[in-house]
């Protein structure tokens, strides 16, 4: 995920305040503007006279970029192309491309697949600032899900259940990717819908059990009882595309529950999957096309959306190991 800088040269006040508001990283002003616009948010600031624009117009100034940004933070002038930021990329974890459309700022957040390290938005791209934060930064790739049919729907008696309020305000079809093992995880749909007993509440994820694994950004999960507010979570939409957003509180409380028991007809065979959730109305799993699904109504037979992968991680993060979760 590439962090978003906004160049503020010429220097314009109004334009630096719709950065700030827009969710950049940082932004660079004149020297003499530091102060000034420190005092505008809890950004980073940094002086352009401090920054060095080096264009990339022959094979030496490779090595140029490369000299610079070992002293600090150097950036891409407009024009560079992809097989030299490919090279810089292969030498150097401190890639910074000045872009001037959505279309450039795309372009530098896919190369070598992993993308430069920052993007810095120029004037002539201010108008697509909000949606170059929004493709670049906040949305990462998506994820792969696929139609599951359920098996079982099991009362389960009590046990503690994690519910994550975030601070997006989420829509139909969106939720997290939660399960018993992390090769196997449901997609557990957000509160969005109204009934007449409760109000949506569409920030809201009723996750599952405290032991579930759910999905993180960068190919990482962690036990749903180990989120806090301030952590950044996945959210996933029926189509895969994800987004990234934070928890703002987590509650944790003793609830009857339900086992909720899948199955995927894979290449290699059939695999198994299961997730706890509360035995409530408002808890829904999501079924192909985005449409929620309520637990109290599931059946088996039914069809869901689910991830699938192989198993094994390590403090939430990938190993190959021979595993197996029952």
């Amino acid at each position: 995920m590439a962090q978003i800088l906004f160049k503020a040269i010429p220097y314009s006040k109004e334009d630096v305040t719709l950065a700030l508001e827009s969710g950049v990283d940082a932004v660079i002003v004149p020297a003499k503007e530091v102060e000034l616009v420190s005092g505008l948010s809890r950004c980073k600031v940094l002086a352009a006279e401090d920054v060095p624009s080096i264009a990339l117009t022959q094979k030496e100034d490779e090595a140029t970029y490369l000299e610079a940004a070992k002293k600090g933070l150097a950036t891409l002038a407009p024009g560079w192309e992809i097989i030299p930021v490919e090279n810089l990329l292969a030498q150097s974890d401190a890639v910074y491309a000045e872009v001037r459309s959505l279309k450039e700022a795309e372009l530098a957040s896919g190369i070598l697949e992993r993308g430069v390290t920052g993007i810095v938005v120029l004037p002539e791209a201010l108008a697509d600032l909000k949606a170059i934060v929004a493709n670049c930064k906040i949305c990462l790739e998506n994820e792969c899900l696929c139609e599951a049919e359920v098996t079982a729907v099991e009362q389960a008696g009590l046990g503690h259940r994690v519910c994550c309020d975030t601070i997006a305000m989420l829509r139909r079809g969106q939720g997290m990717l939660v399960g018993n093992s992390s090769d196997f995880t449901f997609l557990v749909h957000a509160e969005t819908e109204h009934n007449e007993y409760v109000a949506a509440r569409p920030f809201r994820i009723n996750a599952g059990a405290v032991h579930a694994y759910t999905r993180l950004p960068h190919d990482k999960t962690c036990y749903l009882e180990e989120l806090k507010a301030g952590r950044e979570v996945q959210i996933v939409d029926q189509d895969g595309k994800t987004m990234i957003t934070t928890v703002g509180r987590v509650k944790i409380e003793v609830r009857p529950m339900l086992l909720v028991k899948a199955k995927v007809q894979t290449p290699e065979g059939e695999k198994q999957g299961a997730v706890f959730l509360q035995n409530a109305e408002t808890i829904r799993l999501t079924a192909p096309g985005g449409r929620p699904v309520s637990v109290v109504t599931l059946k088996p037979g039914d069809k869901i959306l689910c991830r699938i992968d192989e198993a094994g991680r390590h403090f939430g993060m990938r190993i190959k190991e021979e595993i197996a979760e029952v």
